[in-house]
């Protein structure tokens, strides 16, 4: 009995040893340049893996260099900027409420949403794709989705993509967050995660996760990203500016094969700015 009970005890501590590790750590690219005395607070989310995660040293990941580059051009130092962690169904009300001065968190720039506030971009154009359990041989795509959970953030373009092409027809799971999303796949709670391929494709490489989630590979829509700003925002054109400039100087593609490239994801070209 006693070296039953000693085998348990070991198989759970290796059991939470593997759940507590993580992947290669999100690289964040520097500092920006900027030594003026301005401050920003930029909304983010901080459970994405290779895009926005919190680490033991703060953020990193490719939205948080797209941010900390911006906030430079605007003369507002890395140490000056203020991270706010947002749930995705927030990220309008955070910026029409003034809680945050810019949003960058994978914010996909739509005409609904430009009712509201302003956008910057395109920076990225990612494509919604679907994550699900690998062993899964049922689901090969969207149109193989009838009679399955699928769980996606609220207050997100996915979910309004699942909610008006699939009405009826799948269950929609909705959370806060990402990573709430992808807990409750491998459990067994739902059927897929959709969202964009960026996003799965960072969680499908986690340790955790590697060898039992994939990611389908079809995506079906394309998801503009944008930094959003309020409406009126006198900043929006140096955004703008500054977005340009992260592109063509070669900065965007350092962040994105510093953090994006490992997972195996084809870094796309880069798109143009508006």
């Amino acid at each position: 009995m006693r070296r039953l009970a000693a085998a348990a005890l070991s198989l759970v501590a290796a059991s939470v040893l593997v759940s507590g590790c993580s992947s290669a750590a999100p690289q964040n690219t520097g500092d920006n340049s900027a030594t003026g005395s301005g401050t920003l607070t930029i909304g983010i989310a901080d459970d994405l893996p290779g895009v926005s995660l919190k680490t033991d040293s703060g953020y990193a990941g490719f939205d948080i260099d797209t941010a900390n580059y911006v906030a430079g051009k605007l003369g507002v130092p890395t140490k000056n900027i203020t991270w706010q962690r947002i749930d995705q169904a927030e990220r309008v009300s955070a910026l029409t409420s003034g809680k945050v001065d810019l949003v960058v968190s994978t914010f996909s720039i739509t005409a609904e949403r430009e009712k509201e506030i302003a956008f910057a971009g395109p920076y990225f154009v990612a494509h919604q794709d679907l994550l699900i359990r690998r062993n899964d041989d049922t689901i090969t795509g969207p149109e193989t989705l009838d009679g399955k959970k699928v769980c996606a953030a609220a207050g997100t373009t996915s979910i309004d993509y699942l909610t008006s092409h699939y009405r009826g027809k799948i269950t929609v799971v909705k959370v806060p967050s990402w990573s709430e999303c992808v807990r409750d796949l491998a459990a067994g709670t739902v059927d897929a995660v959709s969202t964009d391929d960026l996003i799965l494709a960072g969680f499908a490489t986690q340790p955790e996760y590697k060898g039992v989630l994939r990611v389908i590979g079809k995506g079906f829509t394309d998801e503009n990203y944008g930094i959003g700003l309020k409406q009126g925002d006198d900043r929006l054109d140096t955004v703008r500016a500054a977005l340009k400039e992260y592109i063509s100087s070669g900065a965007w593609k350092k962040s994105l094969d510093a953090n994006i490239a490992p997972s195996g994801y084809a870094i796309p070209a880069p798109p143009t700015v508006k």
